[in-house]
């Protein structure tokens, strides 16, 4: 029962902290520059893919997950948002 108790726990923390990040909204573009961003490997700064109700500016693609993409290389594009559904120019 104990065990039991400890892996209920273990399941509920991981789906807690696993939880924010998937579910972030994003209402405009305008608080882009506030949210998570990442170094690319041409030393860029590039905004991590972001869920909104339509297509924010300087978006490349469209994940599968409906978040789009910020990525300026196709490698490795909406990768962990199920790939890409659509680029844009």
């Amino acid at each position: 029962m104990l065990a039991a108790a400890r892996v209920a726990v273990l399941a509920t923390v991981l789906a807690l902290s696993w939880q924010p990040a998937m579910a972030k909204r994003v209402a405009g573009a305008s608080n882009l520059v506030t949210e998570d961003s990442y170094v690319n490997h041409d030393g860029v700064r590039v905004h991590k893919p972001i869920h909104a109700k339509s297509k924010p500016a300087n978006a490349t693609a469209r994940c599968r997950d409906g978040s789009y993409s910020f990525s300026t290389h196709h490698r490795g594009t909406c990768s962990g948002h199920r790939g890409v559904a659509a680029w844009y120019r």
